[in-house]
């Protein structure tokens, strides 16, 4: 597909999908985030054709100008759209398919020095929300979505909603996931929510220590009712006397 057709299908998905998108004119002038994309696509063919200096020198250029910042050798695929496109890094080695959305603050990087494939592979019809991190070479599965602050370390299957730091399934095929140990274990899906875990074990004993008390008070009460009935009362004027 030449630059052109792909100018003009991005605009028809950025209509799709943005209801503040007004006409085509105005979508091709004023979208930095399709800006990026149409200059990643020159700087793309540059690279793979040797001329990766120039790519890289483009591609700075490019940041410069949109605030976001593609490696000429990412691969992405078709209708890509970076809503408000700012702050956005996608790095060399990411894979990203048809119909994905980012928004603002997104980072597809890796995790370390590692080489060869080191960033993520993103499947089609992904969402990805503001200031999520994709990191390393994992595999985000087609129509799932990273929910906005998130941060993916490990791969996520088709169909899932993946929140928190670090991320965790919260839904898959649209229905909500529960984070019992032993799905966890078997699917290393669930991981570990350390804030979560102690909370909801604080919460365990403020429950069990007010159940304890509440029971003490009903033994210890009326026993002490019942000491001070059987106390005969003390006359003033007999210790005056005294």
């Amino acid at each position: 597909m030449n630059i052109f057709k792909t100018i003009a299908e991005d605009v028809r998905a950025v209509k799709e999908r943005d209801p503040a998108a007004q006409s085509s004119f105005v979508i091709w002038l004023t979208y930095p985030g399709l800006h990026a994309r149409w200059s990643h696509v020159v700087e793309h063919w540059l690279w793979n054709h040797g001329l990766k200096s120039l790519a890289r020198i483009s591609s700075q250029f490019t940041r410069f100008m949109t605030g976001v910042e593609i490696h000429p050798g990412a691969q992405i695929g078709r209708r890509f759209f970076i809503d408000h496109a700012m702050g956005v890094i996608i790095g060399e080695t990411t894979i990203i398919g048809d119909d994905c959305t980012l928004y603002q603050g997104v980072t597809l990087g890796g995790t370390g020095n590692e080489t060869g494939k080191r960033h993520p592979t993103l499947g089609n019809n992904v969402i990805v929300g503001v200031g999520a991190a994709v990191l390393g070479n994992i595999t985000v599965g087609d129509n799932s979505k990273i929910g906005g602050g998130a941060v993916a370390v490990k791969d996520v299957p088709p169909n899932c909603t993946v929140i928190g730091i670090p991320g965790r399934i919260v839904k898959r095929d649209g229905k909500r996931v529960t984070s019992e140990q032993s799905a966890a274990a078997k699917r290393m899906e669930n991981l570990p929510d350390i804030v979560e875990e102690q909370h909801r074990s604080n919460c365990a004993r403020i429950d069990y220590l007010e159940a304890q008390i509440a029971a003490l008070r009903d033994e210890v009460c009326p026993q002490f009712k019942k000491a001070l009935a059987d106390v005969d009362p003390v006359n003033p004027e007999d210790l005056e006397e005294g």
